[in-house]
């Protein structure tokens, strides 16, 4: 069963941590804006702005550090609490699609008629506190 892609959802109380905002804080961690990062994953500045104000303000230290634009450039980078949110999340997609392949290839073998198809784990790879992975069906 060919795996490619996967989600991974956590929600602790009203944050939603998932794809979007692990790929949103690479790309201001490779661009060093979020206008650019915003840009770059085809989001207005304005949605990327509130998506970063929602995660500095749900955890308890900032993840995104930003300095405003002018004459002395501005830009945004992680913080070593950004980076160690995004590292520790791109580990358990990387643990989903190791450790738990075999398991959703069960499950998928067990889907029959219209729906069969190659399983997917949704989502990326490049609240309380429960962890969800969305496995949809390949059509």
């Amino acid at each position: 069963m060919d795996l490619t892609r996967t989600t991974l959802r956590l929600y602790f109380g009203k944050l939603v941590f998932g794809p979007g905002k692990a790929d949103l804080l690479e790309a201001i961690d490779s661009e060093g804006s979020i206008s650019a990062a915003g840009r770059r994953m085809g989001m207005s500045y304005k949605r990327a702005w509130s998506l970063v104000e929602e995660m500095n303000t749900c955890f308890e230290t900032p993840l995104v550090e930003s300095a405003r634009g002018g004459a002395h450039g501005g830009g945004a980078h992680l913080t070593d609490a950004g980076r160690a949110v995004l590292a520790d999340y791109r580990a358990l997609v990387s643990i989903l699609l190791t450790d738990g392949a075999a398991r959703i290839a069960a499950i998928g073998a067990r889907v029959g008629g219209a729906q069969a198809g190659g399983a997917q784990v949704e989502g990326s790879q490049a609240e309380g506190s429960r962890a969800e992975g969305d496995v949809a069906q390949q059509k």
